[in-house]
């Protein structure tokens, strides 16, 4: 059965189940760091988006420092100060062994009623990690294992009180951050969306569970034949943040045949390859962030009679995070191109050895 086919059956059974209105946009990211890293970690993405540092705190397990920005999903830094970690599993990986705890781990989704949703999810077959839901003074909390397909987990929170606030009542006030006084900062806003890279084999697999757990639909693909990548997003509307999937077209089978997309989930694992971010004046923003230091897999690709402007930077030696900096111009009614969806993926190939 085509993914149509199936992304319409798995909307249906949604409807069916009572789950339609219960999971709503992503609220937060959890990108987890090895504890040394945590704060370069958060330093680095203050230095390199909008966001800035809004609260800061640990407890007997965590510590967090929570980036915001207006308009935009939360991203958290994280490092464990104590147990188990579920993901080092899907870590261990040729390149990313050397950081066993690092990964955006989890996209977390506002949800409505928690305690309605969990049951009829968990009647569906659905497993999470904890086997009740979390809750403390601030809000109630669940995620799913990480995914055989991604590696990520999905969670869902449900606000008590004040939206957003983090820091419940077991948890310890830390200074936050100072963000660097850049202007052109400022021009960098909401996160547009994440780009999560699987096999060939589990793409479908992948996007289908994604949408089994939230409101999501399959918006389109974008095949890049000659690289062996097709590219497919996920929407809850058009103006929400967006999760993309990216895989070969057919399996590995070695390194010089099969393309970037699916080399990297060979030295990588299944994992977000990049975070993207709306820009404005986005070629002033860029170069000011190159003065800065910054590094770039690709010059800017597209122009404005495209309706679209994108870049990407080296990875992280921090995160492994890939930014993307984009602007879409005001009467482009795509998401992407098929011209920069070739290009940033050919430049994606440029893997760090170290």
């Amino acid at each position: 059965m085509s993914l149509e086919k199936e992304a319409e059956r798995v909307k249906l059974e949604r409807k069916a189940a009572g789950l339609e209105g219960l999971v709503g946009g992503l609220e937060f990211a959890v990108i987890n760091a090895q504890p040394e890293l945590q704060e370069a970690a958060a330093a680095e993405l203050l230095r390199t988006t909008g966001h800035f540092c809004r609260q800061a705190y640990e407890d007997g397990d965590l510590r967090d420092f929570v980036l915001s920005a207006p308009g935009s999903a939360d991203l958290i830094v994280r490092a464990r100060r104590r147990g188990a970690n579920p993901f080092q599993g899907v870590n261990a990986r040729p390149l990313t062994a050397k950081l066993p705890d690092t990964r955006l781990e989890t996209f977390v989704f506002l949800a409505e009623d928690l305690r309605k949703y969990v049951p009829i999810q968990k009647s569906r077959g659905i497993k999470f990690l904890t086997p009740d839901i979390l809750e403390n003074d601030k809000y109630l909390f669940i995620q799913t294992p990480p995914s055989a397909y991604t590696g990520n987990s999905i969670g869902f929170v449900q606000w008590k009180g004040a939206t957003r606030d983090y820091r419940h009542s077991g948890a310890r006030e830390l200074a936050p951050l100072v963000k660097p006084d850049l202007p052109y900062l400022k021009n960098i806003g909401c996160l547009d969306h994440a780009a999560t890279r699987v096999t060939a084999e589990n793409r479908d697999r992948a996007m289908l569970e994604f949408m089994e757990l939230t409101g999501y639909y399959f918006d389109l693909a974008v095949y890049v034949e000659e690289l062996n990548s097709i590219t497919n997003v996920t929407r809850l509307t058009e103006t929400d943040f967006a999760l993309v999937f990216t895989s070969g077209i057919k399996p590995f089978t070695d390194e010089a045949s099969s393309g970037p997309t699916e080399k990297f989930v060979q030295l990588y694992g299944a994992r977000t390859h990049h975070l993207a971010f709306h820009t404005e004046h986005i070629e002033d923003t860029c170069a000011a962030l190159a003065r800065d230091g910054m590094k770039y897999l690709i010059e800017l690709v597209g122009s404005e009679e495209e309706g679209l402007k994108q870049t990407f930077t080296v990875p992280s030696k921090n995160t492994f995070l890939v930014s993307e900096y984009l602007y879409r111009y005001g009467d482009f009614d795509g998401f992407f191109t098929r011209s920069n969806v070739a290009a940033l993926t050919r430049a994606s190939g440029n893997i760090p050895n170290d």
